[in-house]
């Protein structure tokens, strides 16, 4: 079966990223250990990850006239990214984050979205009806009307990031839906601290119309609904450097995993993988790991 590849709808910003031994407490000023800025958005980076792996890809978002703009764009065609959807607002500025990175790997993050939140969702119709692919991922950085489009693809999946109140007409829509645990609190109400948390998180979702959900727990691992069975992987045992684009490392990977034509629980152990060597290194898109890399540590699930 021939792969006809994944359409990432989504954000593209670049990280501003200052790294120190622990975060400021309100109204407290810290000195930092180090500055960089590097490309990012969830869109963006889940891009990148499907590129790094070999993947093919194609990505829809709108970025600035300047030059945060065409840094993105050069870092998506490097990583083999299709960019022939993405536009150039020549109003609003490339959307940016701030970022902060403890001494542990943790990170906090604020976004100016700037140009994301102009994505012309007839720009987006467009590009998803002129593409041949039939898996679709997309984030919530970037307009509703614009997520709500992806449901035209057969397989649409979305990551429900930032957290926000979704209505149950969108939700039936989305056929696999990937919450942190604060999304799927935000989204249904239910404490997620545990796989009883979990489950019933899950069901709510399911009662809105969503066949499957995978809630992302950091490294506490994956956990796995569908059809009315559960399961959990646990996260793979590495040394955690930066968690920054941990999660956009395992939607972009998923995504791309499905479109291989593989069963749902190959996908999301794979995925898995890909994250977990996701924060093994510093940085958003310089973070994703190759098809190499994920072949030493994960040749049996290939």
């Amino acid at each position: 079966m021939t792969n006809k590849g994944v359409v990432v709808v989504g954000s593209a910003n670049m990280d501003l990223v200052v790294r120190s031994p622990r975060f400021p407490l309100p109204g407290e000023t810290i000195l930092g250990n180090d500055f960089r800025t590097a490309p990012g958005g969830k869109g963006a980076n889940q891009a990148v990850a499907i590129g790094k792996l070999g993947g093919k890809v194609e990505f829809v978002a709108n970025v600035g006239s300047d030059a945060f703009g065409e840094e993105l764009l050069s870092s998506l065609k490097a990583a083999n990214v299709n960019t022939s959807n993405v536009t150039q607002s020549a109003t609003e500025p490339t959307g940016v984050a701030l970022i902060s990175v403890n001494g542990i790997g943790q990170n906090t993050i604020i976004v100016a979205s700037g140009a994301n939140m102009t994505l012309d969702a007839l720009a987006v119709r467009n590009a998803l009806e002129c593409s041949r692919a039939e898996v679709v991922i997309t984030q919530l950085e970037t307009p509703l009307e614009c997520a709500e489009l992806c449901s035209q693809k057969p397989v649409f999946i979305l990551n429900p990031a930032p957290a926000r109140n979704l209505t149950q007409p969108f939700l039936s829509k989305v056929d696999i839906i990937t919450p942190n645990e604060t999304e799927a609190e935000t989204l249904t109400g239910v404490s997620v601290k545990d796989q009883d948390g979990c489950e019933k998180a899950a069901h709510v979702l399911h009662d809105m119309g969503v066949s499957t959900v995978i809630i992302t727990l950091g490294a506490n691992g994956i956990f796995l609904s569908e059809k009315g069975s559960h399961e959990h992987f646990d996260s793979m045992k590495v040394k955690a450097v930066d968690t920054t684009a941990a999660g956009d490392a395992f939607n972009g990977s998923l995504a791309w995993f499905l479109s291989e034509s593989r069963d749902l629980r190959n996908a999301v152990q794979l995925a898995n993988c890909v994250a977990a060597l996701s924060v093994t290194k510093p940085g958003a898109q310089s973070s994703m790991p190759n098809y190499e890399d994920l072949k030493t540590l994960a040749n049996h699930l290939l």
